[in-house]
């Protein structure tokens, strides 16, 4: 069947419209060596850091006890320092960082890979890791917090990165950090680890 000059019109808006809702992703590397340090204490081994993100939205890295937790944007004074978000086992985050970017180009969440050691194999040589993609959200300056939106495990799922996308672009909006829990989303295995959250203002 071929369309009239008006259906053609509709049609072409209407897909207009979903391309402009679709959320798209840029990539950025975090370089913990161009990163500067804006407290650390050699006993425990712990640290905090200002890093390059994506364009003026900074990365807050933060590492203790062989955890780390990051943030992104422009947190609070409170956030930098008490907020942390890391899971129960040791664990590390991958470099790279998937900031989904929202209306007019601005992100709205990040994804990074997050590897949780397995306690019953920690200091062996072929010690297992699990692997969660963490969806996070994106502080602004009306809205200073950054936090953890949702988890998904990236050996159980595999759509992982589609799946996390989706939580990116669906739970982001309205996500209250220090109000609402995060969520796991799909399959989780016994490798993905317990998260522990310490959130400035959250409900004991």
């Amino acid at each position: 069947m071929r369309l009239t000059p008006f259906l053609l019109s509709v049609s072409l808006a209407a897909s207009m419209a979903v391309a402009a809702k679709a959320n798209e992703s840029v990539y950025t590397d975090r370089d913990l060596d161009a990163c500067k340090t804006i407290s650390g204490e050699e006993e425990g081994g712990s640290v905090d850091l200002l890093c390059s993100g994506y364009k003026d939205f900074a990365v807050y890295f933060k590492e203790g006890d062989l955890r780390q937790s990051i943030a992104y944007g422009p947190v609070s004074d409170a956030y930098i320092a008490k907020a942390f978000e890391t899971f129960g086992p040791f664990n590390h985050t991958g470099a790279k960082i998937e900031w989904r970017l929202g209306a007019g180009g601005t992100p709205v969440a990040t994804i990074v890979r997050w590897f949780v050691a397995d306690p019953e194999t920690t200091g062996e040589a072929d010690a297992r890791y699990g692997q969660v993609l963490v969806v996070s959200t994106v502080a602004t300056k009306d809205n200073p917090t950054s936090c953890v939106v949702g988890y998904v495990d990236a050996l159980e799922n595999k759509d992982a990165n589609a799946l996390a996308r989706a939580v990116a672009d669906d739970e982001v909006a309205g996500f209250a950090c220090g109000v609402n829990e995060p969520q796991w989303h799909g399959k989780r295995g016994k490798l993905a680890g317990e998260p522990s959250r310490t959130l400035p203002g959250a409900a004991e």
